[in-house]
């Protein structure tokens, strides 16, 4: 690392400078100035402190917020800068509910397997779950929120709803992508999650143009593909919420901040009754070996 010395050696306690992204792009050989792309932004508006007060967002977090409001609510401010009405706290709530836990699904698996090997790294375990959340599992709600975008961006400029659906639909099928947030392997006459979070849309009037998007694409699906797709909770999560005003950049966190506290959840369980290694045999069962071996070798029978 290229760090500057600021006194020479022998004249008293030496410090060094650090250089940053910033400071390496912004000094090169012959005082020429280059930037890896643009960083404009010096700034940030979540936070800052002094010796007696936090702000967060502007509001003192000791007086105004803690005690005051709940998590659903602070997540909120801190994404969006606002605090939410008590109609995006219940949408926003309620999608946070749906998501949390679903069993034993590749990321908690991997999370407890991992808390099983290093059981001191709790918090390797719960990144271990996180980083295996994506397009098939878990991470589709982001996927979903731009495909209802890109609808919505073409019937905003002119095109009917049904065609809105088809032209993008036929994008996705043309570039062999899945159409996200439809179909599920266990739910397939339809996802409860995605009933249930539509119903609450409705009940505090949220529900408007993105809902009705999600819905009418599960009606059009099996003309446009061939057969029927029901609404999955990946694909209304982001309906409800983005009718609610919650921004597409942020939908990925809410189903990570969700699965978060049920990773926690299975990390205690796998403390007080561990099943990772009942999990990391049943793998090895379940796998056979078709590579090469030498002549009268045998796998073991354990794995």
């Amino acid at each position: 690392m290229a760090a500057a010395l600021d006194a020479p050696s022998g004249t008293g306690p030496v410090s060094f400078r650090i250089p940053t992204l910033f400071s390496l792009c912004e000094r090169v050989t012959g005082g020429a100035s280059l930037k890896i792309g643009r960083q404009e932004q010096r700034s940030s508006a979540i936070s800052t402190s002094n010796a007696a007060t936090i702000l967060v967002r502007g509001r003192d977090l000791a007086r105004e917020l803690v005690g005051a409001i709940s998590f659903t609510e602070h997540f909120w401010l801190l994404v969006t800068g606002a605090m939410p009405s008590a109609a995006q706290r219940r949408v926003l709530d309620a999608t946070l509910v749906a998501i949390a836990e679903h069993g034993l699904v590749p990321s908690v698996q991997a999370s407890r397997m991992t808390l099983a090997a290093a059981p001191e790294a709790l918090q390797g375990a719960v990144a271990a779950g996180i980083l295996g959340c994506g397009s098939v599992v878990l991470g589709s709600s982001e996927a979903a929120g731009r495909f209802f975008a890109a609808i919505q961006a073409r019937a905003a400029a002119g095109a009917d709803l049904e065609a809105a659906a088809s032209t993008v639909v036929r994008e996705y099928r043309q570039a062999k992508a899945a159409i996200p947030g439809y179909g599920h392997p266990l739910h397939r006459g339809g996802d409860p999650r995605a009933t249930r979070l539509l119903e609450v849309g409705a009940e505090t009037g949220i529900a408007g143009r993105y809902v009705t998007i999600a819905t009418q694409v599960e009606r059009f699906l099996p003309e446009l593909i061939g057969r029927p797709l029901t609404l999955n909770v990946s694909g209304a999560i982001p309906a409800v919420l983005l009718d609610a005003g919650f921004p597409l950049t942020g939908l990925k966190g809410v189903p990570l901040l969700a699965r978060t506290a049920g990773l926690i959840a299975h990390l205690v369980e796998e403390q007080q009754r561990g099943i990772g290694f009942v999990m990391s045999h049943a793998a090895a069962q379940a796998i056979d070996y078709d590579g090469a071996a030498p002549p009268g070798f045998k796998p073991s029978d354990e794995g």
